[in-house]
């Protein structure tokens, strides 16, 4: 039997760090069950959705622990009672949330708060609860919030690899045969110091020849056989590949959405594959002024300006950032690059799970 039977956590978690983990793990290791409630103002770019998804993946593991999102653009004033009702009414709302949905509507009550802030102490008298206090001056974890937000690379050890995968920037290179895509994105995960994701498709490939071979040891690429399966394969693998990696920036060779490109040059037709999520950024390698090279795998020489504009035309279709790199093309990749991870990392307008 543990010391307290419903605990509340709660907080906006902007964006999720260690500390918060430590508080949500202290307060389930003493009670039985604990709500965590991430409360987001709409004006914060870092959408709640995401926040609960970190959060629920993180503690997906710890005994009773419930994570509930919500809506709070009630103002912030310590000094006044109106507002302490206002937030504090918004909360037992979102309590009675789960006790609904545990089919125990008459378990809403709490009867501890854990929290690292002085306010806790007036949010469990409000509640009728008792107040365990957590790590006030952030001994144990050192960092804030806010420190993330300013400089996430020196606090991402302080992060969750869920929130990692979140908050990094993934950078994706793209382009026709033989016009540079791997030669460009390994100087630049060289230069920034960054996980190189290789192109699965090439892989891939190998793969099916060998396989070809078992019912014909006289197979060779030209006569492979391709399918919408392989293309899915392709996309899938190579989504994960990227999204697995929680370093703040990584750098691929292609992805999911390139296998859809690569997919209508074989088959003839665009297929609808599963297109994972957006990169922050996409670089387009021209083919123009960029020599055809037969490495025994390649076969697509004339067809590479027609992939270029595929390209073109499927990227600004979705409305993703990307970059054509024609002359001086290491040079303006590394401008980009840099110019993305000068953005605020709460950036919220992308699509990152």
């Amino acid at each position: 039997m543990k010391e307290f039977g419903h605990a509340l956590v709660l907080g906006k978690f902007y964006p999720p760090h260690n500390g918060h983990h430590h508080l949500i793990e202290t307060a389930a290791a003493r009670s039985e069950r604990t709500t965590v409630t991430v409360l987001a103002a709409s004006a914060e770019k870092i959408p709640l959705e995401h926040r609960v998804r970190w959060l629920t993946e993180t503690h997906a593991a710890t005994p009773g622990v419930r994570i509930i999102g919500d809506l709070d653009d009630h103002p912030m004033d310590f000094d006044s009672d109106e507002v302490w009702s206002l937030h504090t009414e918004l909360t037992k709302a979102v309590l009675a949330r789960r006790a609904i949905a545990d089919g125990e509507p008459g378990k809403a009550g709490v009867d501890v708060v854990f929290s690292s802030e002085k306010y806790g102490d007036e949010l469990a008298r409000r509640l009728g609860a008792q107040h365990v206090l957590v790590d006030l001056d952030r001994v144990t974890h050192p960092v804030s919030g806010t420190a993330v937000r300013t400089d996430p690379v020196a606090n991402w050890h302080h992060l969750a690899p869920a929130t990692q995968r979140g908050l990094g920037w993934k950078v994706v290179v793209v382009g026709a045969e033989s016009t540079g895509t791997t030669t460009l994105s390994t100087q630049l995960a060289n230069h920034f110091g960054a996980p190189w994701i290789p192109e699965y498709g090439r892989e891939h490939t190998e793969h099916k020849l060998a396989a070809a071979r078992a019912f014909d040891p006289n197979a060779t690429v030209d006569g492979l056989v391709w399918t919408l399966g392989d293309f899915e394969d392709v996309a899938r693998e190579q989504e994960r590949r990227i999204q697995s990696n929680t370093a703040p920036l990584v750098i691929a060779d292609n992805d999911a959405f390139a296998a859809t490109v690569w997919g209508e040059r074989y088959l003839g037709f665009r297929p609808n594959l599963f297109l994972g999520t957006a990169p922050d950024l996409y670089l387009l390698t021209d083919h123009a002024g960029v020599p055809f090279e037969q490495d025994g795998w390649r076969d697509g020489e004339h067809l590479r300006e027609w992939m270029t504009g595929l390209f073109e035309r499927e990227l600004t279709a979705r409305g993703v950032p990307w970059l054509k790199l024609t002359e001086d093309r290491f040079a303006k990749a590394v401008t980009a690059v840099e110019h993305l991870m000068r953005q605020d990392v709460t950036r919220g307008s992308r699509s990152r799970a």
